[in-house]
């Protein structure tokens, strides 16, 4: 089982990564502060890609408290993330490419095509607000392995969108009948970011949280299985390319 460890440049919902144990695990210290918006935030450094038909892909937040507008604050926001010289491709939907795998944050060339999935929320001069990404790592009833997403954003703490986000990521399970993968020490492979911001007197905030995944556009034809409603059976090669219908025992595991 290929286990990555985190880096820095965003916050993690819970230290262990990539099996978490909701019961288990210790909740680590939030630290709500602004810090200063030249500052560098989310700390990259140049990575291989993965290869092997592999996708990978990285949480990151950020928080841009002091825009003039909403537009200006959403800029330094994908530049923190550093996503200002990309070209983005918004991804929509719960399922994640075929082949997805947790990687470490690289630095993109300029003009890069990427596919993110991306979470806003905004302030004008008082509260805050908090926005928070997640993916679970699931199997099929039919053992077919994939991966789903979800995104949230919240006008309240962090820890208040943290709760709606595990909610939204276990519905999805629920509505697509899929189980969590497991590590070999049994927890759910798993894992989310979410980021606060306080708004400042005067300006406008965001705070972002994304997905990013830089080379899923590359290898966006391969197929993967797909699945019949009615019959529950699997097959590779569909015409579509990812897993389409619902089947299996209804039991969905949600133990994250």
């Amino acid at each position: 089982m290929r286990v990555t460890i985190p880096l820095g440049g965003y916050r993690p919902c819970n230290p262990v990564y990539p099996a978490f144990d909701e019961l288990t695990a210790h909740r680590r210290n939030m630290d709500f502060s602004i810090g200063n918006p030249s500052g560098a935030r989310n700390p990259r450094k140049s990575a291989p890609r993965t290869g092997g038909g592999s996708i990978a892909g990285w949480l990151m937040t950020a928080v841009a408290p002091f825009g003039e507008n909403e537009e200006h604050a959403l800029d330094q926001a994908l530049v923190e993330l550093g996503l200002g010289d990309a070209r983005l491709i918004q991804g929509e939907g719960a399922m994640l490419p075929i082949g997805f795998e947790p990687g470490t944050p690289q630095d993109l060339p300029m003009g890069t095509l990427v596919e993110c999935h991306l979470s806003k929320a905004t302030v004008h001069s008082s509260g805050i607000a908090s926005a928070g990404v997640a993916w679970a790592l699931c199997v099929t009833p039919e053992g077919d392995e994939c991966a789903i997403v979800s995104t949230m954003s919240h006008q309240g703490s962090m820890e208040e969108c943290e709760i709606e986000l595990r909610r939204n990521l276990q519905r999805k399970l629920g509505s697509r009948d899929l189980e969590l993968r497991k590590s070999e020490s049994g927890g759910a492979l798993f894992e989310c970011a979410v980021d606060e911001i306080e708004a400042q007197e005067g300006f406008h905030g965001v705070v972002l949280a994304a997905l990013i995944l830089p080379n899923s556009l590359n290898i966006g034809v391969s197929s993967g299985p797909t699945r019949s409603r009615n019959l529950g059976v699997s097959s590779i090669g569909g015409s579509l390319g990812g897993p389409s219908g619902l089947s299996g025992s209804g039991q969905s595991d949600f133990g994250f």
